[in-house]
């Protein structure tokens, strides 16, 4: 028989102003998390994508690696006016951009993390969002690349000293994106020009593929664009957004959602029923569906296939993001940033909703590696005020809350999907484990109530009070001061006696008034 091996636990990394430390996750046996690292000082900290390796900035000159199993610091780089740093997919590479002064300084070194030796070196004279990190890897790390002037340079990841050993000429490119796993297709993006329209192309990766494109998408009144890779390098949604909106509906400009395959079975529009922007758009992890909140308030939220047909319809609401979980069986569909913050949960095999709740001014927000919880977090430096963090069910019961005085990052360890069994298992292990906390000895019915309940979709309204006027409100606690009373009517021991007294007093001058006018 064969043997299972156990799911590995949660963590999550939590960085104040004094450091970072490392939490157990959840679920958390004593209802607060274990701490399995101690704070350690730092300006900032990163996994890499497959959560093997911890990035760490000590300050503007030491950057430490640290073995995510062990938590043990296994590498330090000493690299003097250290502006940037980023660490590769899967923790093999360390990328550096230091300051410079002269174009002959190469300030963008790729060091081997394993002998913290450099294996590449290049000059980078500014560093944007598009252009760092320098080199790109494939989620698996098997194709790595970067942009240069009317090309894209192609290297050998396994030995960089050959420098790059393939270009593909892309003139006037001006951003690229390398697709996940497999990496076997590059998309780039070159803007408007002269009154040609700006267009999106994808190459394959291979040197022998590149004679042309596999699908191109060419689009006028265009500024940038987003561009996201479906897991299984099959599809690519191109988010194109223009700074002029020509019909005047929306001061932001305008936005556009198209949808490209590598087949070319398909290079168009998304088929949205709304007008208005696109606020977010996120692929399942199986790579055959895609998820978009989009049009003016109240957006809507539509679930499509990979030929662009709608799956499912999530409604519409004051929402702006939507995060899938990394099985593919919950949505969170959120309004976070200038929004209050309400959320609504859905499982996607039943197609229906779990349950709506609200976590205000939400500043980053995710999914556990696991697909059980949902974690929101408030941090600085965009917010200074009620940092804190919340762990919710996958049906939006609050499970965990904890509030800072200054709070910066709030990250989950990322770990492997498939480390992880069926997400309906994982839900009634949870349950199980659950109801033998409320079971515990000494606890008693307190326990089972800590348990949180899921709010309902659509929760009943509550009967509306008699309304009352301010002066009405403090007369009666005026009364109730003075003599004894509530404010909401009921009467103390001494006022009732009081009471008593008073009608008795009067009963016996009305019967002795009574028998006066009698004997007259």
């Amino acid at each position: 028989m064969a043997v299972v091996e156990p799911s590995p636990l949660l963590d999550i990394l939590v960085r104040e102003p004094e450091g970072f430390a490392i939490w157990n996750g959840p679920p958390f046996p004593s209802g607060q998390p274990g701490i399995k690292l101690d704070r350690v000082p730092c300006t900032s900290a990163k996994f890499s994508e497959d959560g093997s390796k911890l990035m760490v900035t000590k300050s503007d000159s030491i950057i430490s690696i640290f073995d995510c199993k062990t938590l043990k610091e296994i590498r330090s780089f000493n690299v003097p006016n250290v502006l940037a740093a980023v660490i590769s997919p899967r923790g093999t590479y360390l990328q550096t951009f230091q300051k410079c002064s002269s174009p002959q300084d190469k300030n963008v070194v790729l060091w081997k993390i394993e002998n913290g030796e450099y294996v590449y070196q290049l000059f980078q004279k500014n560093m944007t969002k598009v252009t760092w990190p320098s080199v790109r890897f494939s989620s698996d790390e098997t194709v790595a690349c970067r942009l240069a002037t009317n090309e894209i340079q192609f290297f050998d990841p396994r030995d960089f000293s050959k420098g790059f050993v393939n270009r593909l000429r892309v003139p006037a490119i001006a951003a690229l994106e390398l697709s996940k796993v497999p990496g076997s297709y590059v998309a780039a993006f070159v803007p408007e020009s002269k009154g040609m329209p700006a267009s999106v192309q994808i190459y394959a990766c291979g040197k022998d593929l590149q004679s042309q494109a596999v699908a191109r998408r060419s689009f006028f009144r265009c500024s940038t664009v987003q561009l996201s890779w479906n897991s299984g390098s099959t599809g690519l949604l191109v988010v194109v957004q223009s700074d002029v909106d020509k019909t005047n509906q929306s001061y932001y400009g305008e936005s556009k959602l198209n949808y490209l395959t590598t087949d070319g079975t398909h290079e168009g529009l998304v088929p949205l029923r709304k007008d208005g922007p696109i606020h977010d758009v996120q692929w399942s992890y199986s790579g055959k569906e895609f998820a978009v909140v989009y049009g003016f308030m109240s957006s809507m939220a539509t679930v499509f296939d990979k030929k662009c047909n709608p799956l499912l319809e999530l409604g519409t609401g004051p929402y702006n993001t939507i995060r899938w979980n990394p099985l593919g069986n919950f949505i969170c569909l959120a309004g976070f940033g200038n929004l209050p913050g309400d959320m609504a949960f859905w499982d996607y095999k039943e197609k229906k909703q779990l349950g709506t709740t609200r976590a205000e001014l939400s500043v980053t927000s995710e999914w556990s590696p696991d697909g059980r919880y949902f974690m929101t977090a408030t941090t600085a430096p965009r917010l200074q005020v009620d940092n804190g963090v919340k762990i919710f069910h996958h049906n939006g019961s609050l499970y965990f809350k904890k509030m800072f005085d200054r709070l910066y990052q709030v990250d989950w360890k990322p770990e492997s999907v498939e480390k992880f069994g069926d997400i309906e298992d994982l839900v009634k292990a949870v349950g199980s484990v659950e109801i033998d906390e409320a079971k515990a000895p000494g606890k008693g019915s307190k326990a089972t109530q800590a348990v949180p309940k899921a709010t309902p979709a659509n929760p009943p309204a509550a009967k509306p009070a008699a309304y009352r006027p301010p002066h009405a409100k403090v007369a009666a606690a005026v009364q109730a001061e003075l003599f004894g009373g509530s404010s909401s009517g009921e009467l103390s021991k001494n006022a009732l006696k009081n009471k008593k007294k008073r009608e008795k007093q009067r009963e016996k001058k009305q019967t002795e008034g009574a028998s006066g006018t009698g004997g007259s």
